[in-house]
């Protein structure tokens, strides 16, 4: 049996628009990247990640299986979807690596101001010292 025998499934009735999909998956993407240790605490505080995912969306865990299997079976929608998700993820990933970038900086201008002001007041403590 190939896979064009497969009979495409019914169009369900709540399906997830194209754009709610690729939010979902986007969430589901970045958690599943999570560390499993972020993961763990969430879940030891009684967070279930993929529940907390459903109901931010406002949707259930068939709703999301029954749209992810009727979009699965057009190749191309699905590839489009994925497509988004993938620019998602890089622009997230973009974006926080800007800021950890500006962070990094500000940090090393902050040491390098207090280095300075050490200094400072250890040049105005010897001086006063052979005074």
């Amino acid at each position: 049996m190939s896979c064009y025998d497969i009979e495409k499934p019914e169009k369900p009735k709540d399906l997830l628009s194209e754009d709610k999909m690729v939010d979902v998956l986007v969430e589901i993407s970045i958690m599943s990247s999570a560390k499993g240790i972020n993961k763990r605490i969430l879940e030891n505080n009684g967070i279930k990640p993929v529940e907390y995912i459903y109901k931010k969306h406002g949707i259930d865990s068939m709703q999301f299986v029954n749209s992810n299997t009727y979009y699965s079976h057009d190749i191309e929608v699905y590839d489009k979807i994925y497509d988004k998700v993938k620019d998602s993820v890089t622009k997230l990933r973009d974006k926080y690596k800007a800021i950890q970038t500006k962070e990094k900086k500000k940090k090393e201008k902050e040491k390098k101001e207090l280095n300075k002001a050490e200094l400072k007041l250890d040049q105005n403590f010897l001086e006063k010292e052979t005074n």
